[in-house]
């Protein structure tokens, strides 16, 4: 009794083999079509592998990497946040320079002031505070109207004095290189800000004398 079972069994899963995976009778073409692909693979993010690719966010954004793991894509204006991100990364290249800039030489209306970055940054003045908030202010308006209200990509504010933008296929080059650069130099300035507050040094200086860590030498 149990091998004419099994002999029965046997027959039946040959013949499933060869029968059809499922009955397409009745069913439009693009429905046949998504059950012989099968349930459909979710993008995965090019950065990040094993997190979804954000659905906001793509190639043809200057820098795009794919990465965004904590979702602010899905929740802010994408467009303000490449603004954002484009002016901090300026300000931070500007500020790499600022950093190293005290230990070459300074101008004669600074030359007091200290070579520690830190330690000159309370040495501005109030007119120099007002002059540089003033500035802010002015060119913060100037590029929200810009960007926001016009058509302008972020960070373009109708300033490329070397036509550097003088064709598309430069254009998107140098996009995505003054992207990469500022992501860089956010890095950077926050390592020679933070290796300034343990060392009371400029960077070049804690380069020179190697001196990463307080008292050694």
């Amino acid at each position: 009794m149990m091998r004419a079972v099994l002999v029965l069994a046997t027959g039946v899963a040959s013949a499933s083999a060869f029968a059809p995976a499922a009955n397409f009778a009745g069913l439009s073409t693009s429905s046949r079509a998504a059950i012989a692909r099968g349930p459909r693979m979710q993008e995965m993010s090019e950065a990040i592998p094993f997190l979804p690719k954000p659905a906001n966010i793509d190639a043809s954004m200057p820098g795009y990497s794919g990465f965004d793991p904590l979702g602010f894509s899905d929740y802010y204006n994408v467009k303000w946040m490449q603004e954002a991100e484009i002016k901090h990364g300026r300000i931070c290249m500007l500020a790499a320079l600022g950093m190293m800039f005290p230990e070459f030489g300074t101008l004669p209306q600074f030359s007091s002031f200290s070579t520690n970055p830190l330690e000159a940054f309370y040495q501005v003045g109030p007119a120099g505070w007002g002059q540089i908030l003033l500035f802010i202010g002015v060119l913060e308006s100037f590029s929200y109207e810009k960007v926001f209200y016009g058509d302008s990509a972020p960070g373009d504010l109708g300033f490329d004095p070397l036509r550097m933008s003088s064709n598309a296929a430069s254009a998107k080059h140098y996009a995505r290189a003054e992207v990469m650069n500022g992501r860089l130099a956010m890095i950077g300035f926050s390592g020679m800000l933070h290796h300034a507050i343990l060392t009371k040094q400029g960077p070049i200086t804690q380069i020179v004398e190697q001196n990463f860590v307080p008292g050694a030498r």
